[in-house]
């Protein structure tokens, strides 16, 4: 496979594990209980570049990229690319 479709695989497996990731943690927050547990799986880290804005009074833009990890999110991708590998 040459080397750009594989960064393309690779780049499609890491969003689409840490989307599922990232949705299982929600569901799983909205039912655990509060507790250590419920803390493990949804304690997350944060980070990435603020939005910035630049305005040129005929057309205003918007840039910045936030990224949230965690444990779900994490497990989501190595799932996503346990699954895709197997395709």
């Amino acid at each position: 496979m040459p080397a750009g479709k594989s960064l393309v695989k690779g780049l499609i497996i890491v969003i689409i594990g840490a989307l599922l990731g990232t949705m299982v943690g929600e569901l799983l927050g909205a039912y655990l209980p509060e507790g250590g547990v419920k803390n493990f799986f949804l304690k997350s880290i944060t980070f990435g570049l603020d939005p910035a804005t630049l305005n040129l009074h005929i057309l205003a833009l918007t840039f910045g990229l936030i990224l949230k990890i965690n444990v779900l999110t994490i497990i989501g991708i190595i799932g996503a690319a346990f699954i895709l590998r197997k395709l």
